[in-house]
């Protein structure tokens, strides 16, 4: 796959996958306001797929359209992050995954809006706005648990330890990439740092850091969550509304 198509593409199917992990908390969150917060979220990021997706579909020229992309491909053809596929587990784990997330994906739609290509710019500037909203909402609900309760506390912190060693895979080097996410490496840990600290919480120290979702090698979860993503649309190939 070439640089652009392979870029646009790994950030749609990031966006993508995080839109139905997300949307799984509708009618489950632990506030009705939470609830209409995280589906709205969802949203955001179901926009800015089908943006990045609609984009890399004709980067790729083989005449494949955002809902091509989305729901006729195997996991295998996928190249998201591992950390959007991963479980929702308790909210939060939910939390320390969109903290994770949307502190990566702000610098890298800031910088996207900067960029030569201009649809790539359009899209950053667009979604930089939503990504900045999505750390805000996060950031506030890990330093509410963290520093909460001394169960909320200790359930943040087994969060956050269990998401961060899925951190890494963000900022592998993509030098022809239209955005290097290496770059983008010490503005995430400024924030997060930042987040944790107010917290109470602790950086975690990573030994092992799993990678292989840009190369298309996931863990068993993405084969489920395809399954349910698509199997409407594989049922009904070719189906109008």
């Amino acid at each position: 796959m070439n640089g652009p198509f392979a870029f646009t593409l790994a950030l749609g199917d990031d966006a993508l996958v995080a839109a139905q992990r997300l949307a799984e908390w509708t009618t489950r969150a632990p506030e009705m306001e939470e609830d209409i917060a995280l589906a709205n979220i969802a949203l955001d990021q179901l926009g800015a797929a089908r943006l990045l997706l609609s984009y890399a579909g004709e980067l790729e020229g083989a005449g494949r359209d955002e809902d091509a992309l989305a729901f006729l491909r195997d996991d295998r053809e996928f190249r998201n992050c591992l950390l959007v596929e991963l479980p929702n587990d308790d909210f939060a784990v939910t939390m320390a995954k969109l903290l994770v997330l949307s502190a990566y994906q702000v610098p890298l739609y800031t910088a996207l809006a900067d960029c030569p290509d201009e649809r790539l710019a359009a899209i950053g500037g667009k979604a930089r706005k939503e990504s900045a909203y999505h750390l805000d909402h996060a950031a506030l609900w890990v330093k509410r648990l963290g520093d909460g309760t001394e169960e909320s506390h200790r359930r943040m912190q087994a969060g956050v330890d269990q998401i961060w060693p899925y951190a890494d895979e963000l900022f592998a080097a993509w030098p022809e990439a239209p955005v290097d996410p290496a770059t983008l490496r010490s503005d995430f840990d400024h924030t997060v740092s930042a987040v944790l600290a107010e917290a109470t919480l602790t950086v975690p120290e990573v030994g092992w850091t799993p990678v292989g979702g840009r190369d298309g090698v996931h863990t068993e979860h993405l084969s489920y969550l395809l399954a349910e993503m698509q199997v409407l649309h594989r049922a009904h190939p070719g189906a109008r509304w």
